[in-house]
């Protein structure tokens, strides 16, 4: 890189949390650092009343006061009441501020942006509508927070959605007011050396001889469409009594409980493992490895990085036809895509599974296609930075 910036990264939520967008925003954080400063604005954060040491990272996270929110996991920062953190921000001589939330931090870095006369952009993570109509249950007031945050959006010079797909959401659908510039999400994940050891690794821990391996890899929430799969699976044991499986879950959610009663009512104890969460990412890259199938039927996701994890190992991913997780793939390319039905679902699988040449095809072109390593990632973001500083000064 030819010069050296300071970049703010602005985030609602941080460590010990951990979903999908603090897991971008460390890697963004750990990989940018190579080549400039990199500050993390994040709210004081605890789970299990345990907070997190940010000294062991490799950037310098800024914390600030926040307010823990009823019924749900998260906490809701409140930056403009807290004077230490508007004093401690002010110490740093910003370039560029990254927002990777529309609400309070994501507000803070615009607000400081604008202050010191330099370009803000927004990452647009989630679909946010649909987030409000679960919250609300109420499709007026879902639009109005839907058009409130856009309004967020509408500050930034620029805003960055994660496919295609959902940036036409956001442009098309919730009114941006104009089509994102796509950048696209990246893993850390390394395809694994010596795959028939990792193969014989899962074998081991679970006991699986030759059955063919389906997985899903990420929160046990109904959010999730898991009970789906559960459907699909009962249906495949219907049309195919001889055609044996294992089923992985890896994960640990809120409806935890709930889907190992569905398990039981559907006579699937036999081929559902919970293996629970895979803190350990050498042992997780080795279960992607071993599956042969991602059932990954989510409406809710835009972009999830699991799906990337799957590339990785040359695991094909199973979508719904019309989700903005299936516009990353080409059905029967490098991927495969159904209509959001159980019984065409679990037919797909089946005929996925016989038709070896097509299946290994599309196993290649999803570790050549959809595959991106994050140090390859992050030179993109970096170049498009510079730009977009450059382009400000001119502008001024």
């Amino acid at each position: 890189m030819d010069r050296r910036i300071t970049i703010g990264l602005f985030i609602d939520t941080f460590y010990p949390m951990v979903d999908g967008v603090i897991t971008v925003v460390d890697n963004y954080a750990k990989r940018l650092s190579k080549y400039a400063s990199v500050y993390v604005f994040a709210p004081f954060v605890k789970v299990n009343k345990c907070s997190f040491d940010d000294s062991t990272l490799e950037y310098k996270v800024i914390r600030c006061k926040s307010l823990k929110v009823p019924f749900i996991d998260y906490s809701l920062p409140i930056p403009k009441v807290d004077p230490s953190f508007i004093k401690e921000i002010n110490k740093y001589h910003l370039d560029i501020v990254h927002i990777h939330s529309p609400f309070t931090m994501g507000e803070a870095g615009i607000k400081y942006a604008k202050i010191h006369h330099i370009p803000v952009i927004a990452t647009m993570h989630s679909q946010f509508k649909q987030d409000f109509r679960r919250a609300v249950k109420n499709d007026t007031l879902a639009n109005a927070l839907t058009k409130k945050i856009i309004h967020t959006f509408n500050k930034c010079d620029e805003c960055w959605a994660v496919n295609d797909e959902v940036g036409r959401i956001f442009h098309e659908d919730y009114g941006y007011k104009k089509n994102p510039y796509t950048m696209n999400n990246a893993t850390e994940m390394l395809p694994v050396k010596d795959r028939e050891k990792a193969i014989e690794k899962i074998n081991e821990i679970h006991h699986l001889n030759d059955e063919v391996v389906f997985i899903f890899v990420g929160r046990i929430n109904n959010l999730k469409n898991i009970f789906f799969i559960v459907d699909a699976l009962e249906r495949l044991k219907e049309i195919d009594s001889k055609f044996k499986f294992k089923m992985l879950f890896v994960g640990t959610g809120q409806d935890e409980e709930e889907l190992k009663k569905r398990i039981k009512k559907q006579h699937l104890e036999d081929e559902v493992i919970m293996c629970g969460k895979i803190v350990d990412r050498n042992l997780l890259a080795c279960y992607y490895a071993r599956a042969n199938l991602f059932l990954f039927p989510s409406k809710y996701d835009s972009s999830s990085i699991v799906q990337i994890e799957a590339a990785s190992q040359h695991l094909p991913v199973l979508f719904l036809k019309d989700t903005a997780t299936s516009a990353t793939v080409t059905n029967n390319i490098n991927g495969f895509i159904e209509e959001d039905d159980v019984n065409k679902y679990a037919r797909r699988i089946l005929k996925i599974m016989k038709n070896k040449k097509l299946y290994q095809k599309v196993c290649d072109n999803a570790y050549h296609d959809l595959y991106k390593n994050w140090d390859d990632t992050i030179k993109d973001v970096y170049n498009r930075y510079l730009k977009i500083i450059d382009d400000k000064r001119v502008d001024k």
